[in-house]
């Protein structure tokens, strides 16, 4: 078992910052399609201009709900399958715990109930970073969205 505070050497953490890499690009690219799917839907959309901004919100949840998810699923399968780290002294967490972690860690909340242990520390820390960009992201596409509906809202 390794100590708390086990410090990595450059040949571990790779691995890693190969899945964090992979990680930010996919939830990046995932989150372009969401906000360009649902940018060119909204105008062909016949619903008031409140209830766009509903779609908006809804939209934009739902894909930092999927990010969440799917860094859940990461730290699941590193946990359980590789020796790049844990997330709790107590090793092989159940994945609703993951995604627990995940979800915290995105929001950049950080309860400290799950601490990460190894390599993985640096998967944590992106998702941190990871998160704060899509979430300034979804403030902007919100915006802008806003912005270009709004005057249908006070006209009527």
């Amino acid at each position: 078992m390794l100590p708390q505070h086990y410090n990595e050497t450059l040949a571990e953490a790779l691995p890693v910052l190969g899945i964090s890499a992979a990680m930010v690009g996919l939830t990046c690219l995932m989150y372009y399609e969401l906000t360009r799917v649902v940018w060119d839907f909204l105008p062909r959309l016949r619903l008031p201009a409140r209830l766009r901004v509903l779609v908006v919100v809804g939209s934009i949840f739902a894909g930092h709900t999927l990010a969440v998810w799917i860094y859940g699923c990461v730290y699941w399968l590193v946990e359980h399958y590789t020796g790049l780290g844990w997330l709790d002294q107590a090793r092989n967490i159940s994945f609703m715990s993951a995604v627990y972690f995940s979800a915290a860690t995105y929001s950049s909340l950080g309860y400290g109930d799950l601490v990460p242990t190894g390599p993985i520390r640096l998967l944590a820390s992106v998702q941190v970073l990871n998160g704060l960009v899509l979430i300034g992201w979804s403030v902007s596409f919100t915006y802008l969205s806003m912005e270009k509906f709004w005057d249908l809202h006070r006209k009527k």
